[in-house]
């Protein structure tokens, strides 16, 4: 069955207790813009207290799961903490708005139906952000991850950095941060960001399928407990990292390297960063 709701990011279909979220863009590359972060937590929400509901696949149309945040489809909201002389209001507004895509990222990681996410193609910045929220990932042996935010001068500052160091050991979520480094499937599977990898995208989402099936046999409020027990002892450490982390941005993003980073994307160029 579809979910026809109209979705503009997303979209849903839902069988035999799962439903399948697939990322659709606008943008090239199913890029994260302004729709999917005002729809992702009213979505995750829905599907949470959907008594119907037992497991969810996250996937992306197309040849990738996602580029990672549309930087062309937010650069308005991130235009008045850049410019010149930006003060309290421009750094409080643009402090609202990552705690709101936090949120986003926080509802898929809250929801009780666990999550098994399905990747293929590229991973980028944002979508590390996204499966970093999921309870189970998989791969296709042509995915490619990337933490890539030190690139484009920013702190990755809407999950990563708070839930991948649950996810692998400190070194790997250090030099993947640090580096904005490309990994292939087979290093994310040796470290342990990923579970499995499957020969392409189709099945790797067949195989999440077949993992969200098996989920969605078992008793659906012992699963609830299950990942209730599981989030417990981080939860605290979690919500400390991302509030601490949309404090840092708001202080210290606006940069003239952030504006150096972008402009060089748009003139496909190499960055010269200075420190400033």
């Amino acid at each position: 069955m579809t979910d026809h709701t109209s979705w503009k990011a997303f979209t849903v279909e839902h069988k035999d207790h799962v439903a399948q979220v697939t990322l659709i863009g606008p943008g090239k590359g199913n890029a994260m813009g302004p729709d999917l972060w005002s729809e992702l937590p009213v979505l995750f929400a829905q599907l949470d207290a959907d008594p119907d509901v037992r497991a969810v696949v996250l996937a992306g149309a197309g040849k990738h799961f996602t580029f990672g945040l549309d930087l062309v489809a937010m650069g308005g909201d991130l235009a008045a903490v850049l410019a010149d002389g930006a003060r309290a209001k421009a750094r409080t507004d643009f402090h609202g708005m990552v705690k709101r895509m936090q949120a986003a990222i926080t509802a898929v990681a809250d929801c009780r139906k666990p999550v098994v996410a399905a990747i293929q193609g590229w991973c980028i910045g944002g979508g590390v952000d996204l499966i970093t929220a999921a309870d189970i990932r998989y791969a296709s042996a042509d995915a490619k991850f990337s933490v890539r935010e030190v690139k484009v001068g920013m702190v990755a500052d809407v999950g990563t950095l708070a839930r991948l160091p649950y996810i692998i050991g400190d070194g790997h979520v250090r030099e993947l941060a640090l580096t904005g480094k490309d990994i292939d499937a087979a290093r994310a599977e040796k470290i342990g960001l990923v579970n499995d990898v499957f020969a392409d995208a189709d099945e790797v989402l067949a195989a999440a399928h077949r993992t969200a099936a098996d989920i969605a046999a078992n008793p659906p409020l012992v699963v609830h407990g299950i990942k209730d027990v599981l989030d417990h002892s981080r939860s605290a450490q979690v919500d400390d990292s991302l509030r601490y982390v949309a404090a840092w941005n708001a202080a210290f993003l606006p940069s003239e390297d952030l504006g150096e980073a972008i402009k060089a994307i748009f003139e496909k160029r190499p960055p010269e960063f200075k420190g400033q």
